[in-house]
């Protein structure tokens, strides 16, 4: 694969094969690429049958696609994997803790270890959770936290996931798809399961009943509809939980609980995995003109009438201008310094690193503080000149809605290409469960890949694809 200047995964910084990768190399040479190349196809045809697609919302219509998967796994060693687990564990501690903290007392606002103005004038925030305690204390039931590497021992946190994180579908339709087209290479390389996740989901949101609720919890899964861009995913995990998917229009209050409607009148929910920012969630308390909620699913919620995962008001952990913060969050809630690096951020709101950010756009990555899916950001090294002036001049409008950093050398595994191996960036999105007695990381995620060469944009939405992401087990 020649010299490189980035590490990657299979081959380091050299020609060698690391260890993760060995048993998997040795089976790969076997392969001819004419049987890879028909396993691509196949796996292709796989994914457009089983209609695995997300929509792509441009200046038109929503435009459907497929996902680009690539057939050569992401491989983590046990012990790699060890470490990248503690790391979350604490973070999503301190996640929750914060939470409860900044909707109650806010003891680190009182501290003065973050300012008070990224609390209460942050969109995210909702004075109406003040107060209010969830279910089980649990706030970020489903957290979805991306991870990129920048060599062998160097993992950086790039953002949380609490609001809404999708991806979970892809993670387990690429181990499904996988398992279809190689089954030998699971009996050679031991690789840790991922298809219990829909049953530790069901299981964790089960742990954190309503006060209302009597006896087994009633779930759903309440999503915005068809035209959502995550939509497959939403009916995959209803359907692979053994729970009804169900639309705002579906449920409505009835003697004080949340209820939907079926073939036997309308039944009460005790726990709803929401897929609806909380913007949209109940008219009458949000957004007014929101179609998508439930009218007074709010005053249920706070009356403990019935849970909803996540908690609203999460969504502020997300944000990126807080995200720089999170070592002191880690250290304040936990005593214990971060397991997991950030990465270095500047604070566009500041003057210091606006004057900074402004000298050195042609190197940095600049994002949105409310911003996701790879849309509204400049990556400096990859834009032009026109694309920087015009950025600048976003930034001089627009100052605190931005947060900079560092262009890292994201880590890099081989892709399949019709000239056959070449290596392209990627990052991961292992996906967390948390329930009031446990937190588990399931043992794998979502590896989402550059499939331009060079790119340093893995996001589906501006033309990644994703891979099977395998953990190996001990021994």
């Amino acid at each position: 694969m020649g010299e490189q200047k980035f590490f990657d995964e299979m081959h380091g910084f050299g020609d060698g094969i690391r260890g993760p990768y060995q048993a998997y190399h040795s089976l790969l040479s076997d392969m001819d690429t004419a049987r890879l190349k028909r396993k691509a196809d196949q796996a292709e045809d796989f994914f457009r049958r089983t209609g695995i697609t997300f929509n792509v919302y441009g200046d038109e219509e929503a435009e459907e696609r497929l996902i680009p998967f690539d057939l050569l796994p992401r491989i983590i060693s046990a012990q790699e994997w060890r470490t990248l687990t503690r790391g979350i564990e604490q973070r999503i501690k301190a996640l929750n803790a914060f939470l409860h903290d900044i909707y109650h007392r806010q003891e680190i606002l009182r501290a003065g270890r973050i300012p008070q103005h990224l609390i209460t004038q942050n969109e995210a925030f909702l004075p109406q959770m003040i107060g209010v305690n969830p279910p089980g204390g649990i706030y970020t039931h489903i957290v979805g936290t991306d991870l990129v590497r920048t060599g062998p021992d160097e993992f950086y946190v790039l953002e949380d996931n609490a609001r809404t994180p999708s991806g979970v579908s892809y993670m387990l339709e690429n181990r499904e798809t996988m398992l279809k087209m190689f089954p030998e290479l699971f009996s050679h390389v031991g690789v840790e399961s991922i298809s219990d996740y829909p049953a530790m989901l069901r299981r964790a949101l089960a742990a954190s009943p309503p006060p209302a609720c009597s006896g087994k919890p009633t779930i759903a899964v309440l999503t915005p509809g068809i035209h959502n861009s995550a939509y497959y995913e939403h009916a995959f995990l209803a359907d692979q939980m053994g729970v009804e998917l169900v639309e705002g229009q579906d449920l409505k209050v009835v003697d004080g609980r949340i209820s939907m409607r079926t073939t036997c009148g309308y039944e009460p929910i005790d726990i709803l995995y929401r897929r609806v920012d909380d913007d949209f969630l109940d008219p009458l308390n949000f957004n007014p003109d929101s179609l998508l909620g439930v009218p007074g699913i709010f005053d249920i919620y706070r009356a403990g009438g019935i849970t909803l995962a996540n908690a609203p008001g999460t969504g502020i952990s997300d944000d990126k201008a807080l995200y720089s913060y999170m070592p002191d969050i880690i250290e304040f809630y936990t005593g214990q310094e971060p397991l997991l690096k950030n990465v270095e951020t500047w604070r566009c709101s500041e003057p210091d690193s606006l004057k900074y950010v402004l000298e050195n756009l042609a190197d940095l990555v600049v994002k949105e503080v409310h911003g996701s899916g790879g849309y509204g950001m400049l990556v400096g090294p990859a834009a032009s000149q026109h694309e920087i002036e015009t950025f600048r001049k976003k930034l001089a409008n627009n100052p605190g809605n931005y947060i900079a950093q560092p262009t890292l050398s994201l880590s890099t595994v081989p892709i399949f290409t019709e000239s056959g191996l070449a290596p392209r960036h990627v990052d991961l999105r292992p996906f967390v469960l948390v329930s009031p007695n446990a937190i588990e990381v399931v043992p794998g995620g979502l590896t989402r890949v550059a499939m331009k060469a060079g790119s340093l944009v893995v996001n589906s939405s501006q033309g990644g694809g994703t891979k099977d992401t395998w953990v190996l087990s001990d021994g």
